[in-house]
């Protein structure tokens, strides 16, 4: 009898209480919140986020996007990534999700308000739907690299935009881990980086551009160590509403 429940416990430890324990491994520098998800027809994101990616913020990483509150940063958090892993081992895998900032979003004490594909993710195989019905999960999360093959640093003319007396720019396919904080425009006529405005999320704008091609940089914060990045001839003289110009590099 001793040795039949001396073999039970061993068995309940391997099956289940290890596996508990297993789960309970924190993500490395893993910080602690909630998340829940917003409904679209498609589950992917919004075309009308507040960091103003327009169809970008939709399908940019496969959809998998997320608004969030404190991490948006006055739109300085646009176009970060994170991994977020809930914490219902029944429910839950243990890759999670990775995810793209694209729009600002509050909620029941949450910090990432992520799409439904998102969201979903995060569940083990055939408990996406159970998941989803609980609304609201515990989760934790990390900042990560941003990594998309096959595509450099984009500079996009935002739609607002009015050739040649007003342009707005927001640049897309951030990569690495900083931030962007800054963006100029170079004055060639002056010889100086002239400072253009943040509209709002990744949105910078400057009246009465210069005429020809044009030149930006911008400038990138990792962990409180900022620098500037030149993207020199970026648009041409004949620069178009809404095209997005490859600058031929990634950030760190």
């Amino acid at each position: 009898m001793g040795l039949g429940i001396r073999n039970m416990c061993i068995f309940l430890f391997v099956t289940v209480i290890l596996p508990l324990m297993c789960y309970g491994e924190q993500i490395e520098n893993s910080l602690y919140t909630r998340a829940t998800y917003y409904g679209s027809p498609d589950c992917y994101g919004t075309p009308t986020g507040a960091c103003g990616f327009g169809d970008y913020g939709r399908n940019v990483n496969g959809g998998k996007v997320s608004g969030v509150s404190k991490l948006y940063k006055n739109g300085t958090g646009c176009g970060a990534c994170y991994q977020v892993r809930c914490k219902i081992p029944t429910h839950c895998n243990e890759e999670g999700t990775r995810i793209v900032v694209t729009d600002y979003g509050e909620g029941d004490r949450t910090d990432f308000i992520l799409s439904t594909r998102a969201y979903s993710e995060m569940a083990n195989p055939g408990l996406a739907n159970e998941l989803i019905a609980l609304g609201v999960v515990d989760v934790e999360y990390r900042r990560i690299p941003c990594r998309y093959n096959g595509y450099n640093l984009m500079i996009q003319v935002h739609d607002k935009s009015d050739f040649p007396n007003y342009i707005a720019i927001m640049p897309l396919y951030q990569s690495g881990l900083s931030d962007i904080t800054a963006a100029q425009i170079w004055q060639a006529d002056c010889k100086e980086w002239r400072d253009m405005r943040r509209v709002f999320g990744g949105v910078y704008d400057y009246q009465n551009p210069p005429r020809g091609s044009l030149s930006f940089r911008l400038q990138t914060n990792l962990n409180g160590n900022t620098k500037w990045v030149e993207m020199l001839d970026i648009l041409p003289q004949q620069w178009k509403v809404g095209v997005a110009y490859d600058t031929n590099i990634q950030l760190d």
